[in-house]
Order: C-alpha cells, then structure tokens, then sequence
C-alpha cells in the first residue's frame, strides 16, 4: 500500500501553492477516516484504502471548476461522511462550508474530521435541506445525492443570484453514467465537464461535474 506522502502527490500532481496546513489537514484525513469509518461506516470498505482517488480527488474537481472567493458560503446537501466538502473546506480556508445531512451519525463524523485534522470553516447541521429557511448560499455542492430534478428543487430556494467570481452562483454536483434522461427530467440545463478531462485517471472515466446556475 502507498504511504500517506506518496498518496498526497496525487493530489500534488493536480493542484500547487498548498501551505503545510493544509498539507497537513489532507495527509490527516486517511488515518481519521480509517479510524471513524470502523466505527460508523459512511465509505465503502472497498474505498477506504483510495481515499485520497475516489473521494478527496473526485471532491476537488469542484475546486478546479470553481475558483470560491473568500467569503463565499457554501452548502453541501446531503454530505454523508463529508464528501464532497472537507476536502473543500480544506482547499478553500476562507470560505465557509454547512454541511448537512438528514443522519446525524453521518455528522458525527464531519465533525470528529474536522475537528481531528483541525478544519475550522466548516459547521454542521443535522436537518432535511428543504427544511433550511432564512439563509441564501453562494454554492450548492453535492455528490451522488439525488437526482438532479430533486437537487435543484432543494438548492435553488437557498441561492442567491449573481456572479462575483468566475462562475455564477448556483449549484455545483458531481454525478456518474448517462445523465441524459436525469438532465431530460430535471427541467435545467447544466454545464457538464467530464472530470477524467480535468483530472485524466482511468477511475474517472463516467464521472461529470455538472453547474446550473442560479
């Protein structure tokens, strides 16, 4: 198995300019996950040994579609372990992250993450998404949640319109396979980037970060 350094340079290999921070925030997440998934399973066993492939890299496609300014507020809808925004909040100290799941085990982990690989832009609410009032978001990040026509119908009342920085305001997803009828149903029409072309490993073959904006 590869050591922890050996795997960070898969994420060096992609992105530069990291500080030891947060350098050392990602190298933390493997032995945090390994440690809290064999309490309360939020990734596949299968997975945890490609964490840094299949979930903090598949994550930061995010980060290389949408440049987040600081101060930018986003919410991840339905974040399960935390994927795809610790590795966000990571990548992006300044922005701030709610993170929120209808299972509060789930949260529990965020929470133990954050706080064990010290991540401190990132706050957690155990609720129903479209049970969130009074608060508008810049970004709706989400993977693997819902179908996109659910997705929207959840985001969009929590957004706010714009565009401050280089992309609009609005929702940001990843999703997987033929997207076609889910795009067809969900009444929006989203920008769609295949993310083996921003980050070309074989794993992201059938994998697409998709924008509606707002």
């Amino acid at each position: 198995m590869e050591s922890t350094p050996q795997k960070l340079e898969l994420i060096r290999k992609y992105f530069s300019d990291f500080t030891e921070t947060q350098l050392e925030q990602f190298a933390a997440l493997e032995e945090l996950y390994k440690d809290w998934n064999a309490k309360i399973n939020v990734i596949s066993r299968k997975d945890i040994d490609s964490i840094y492939l299949h979930h903090v890299l598949h994550s930061l496609s995010i980060a290389a579609v949408a440049d987040f300014a600081p101060g930018t507020q986003v919410i991840d809808i339905g974040c399960g372990g935390g994927f795809p925004g610790v590795p966000l909040a990571i990548f992006f100290p300044e922005v701030k992250f709610l993170m929120v799941d209808s299972i509060a085990k789930k949260l529990k982990v965020v929470d133990a993450v954050a706080e064990g690989a010290g991540i401190k832009n990132i706050t957690t609410r155990h609720t129903r998404v479209e049970d969130i009032k009074n608060r508008k978001f810049d970004f709706a990040v989400s993977r693997a949640v819902a179908p996109l026509k659910s997705l929207w119908a959840w985001a969009s009342p929590l957004l706010k319109k714009g565009q401050d920085q280089d992309i609009a305001n609005g929702l940001i997803c990843l999703k997987g396979g033929d997207l076609a009828q889910e795009i067809s149903e969900s009444g929006v029409r989203p920008n769609i980037m295949p993310v083996d072309k921003i980050f070309p490993e074989s794993y992201f073959e059938g994998k697409f970060v998709l924008h509606v904006r707002k």
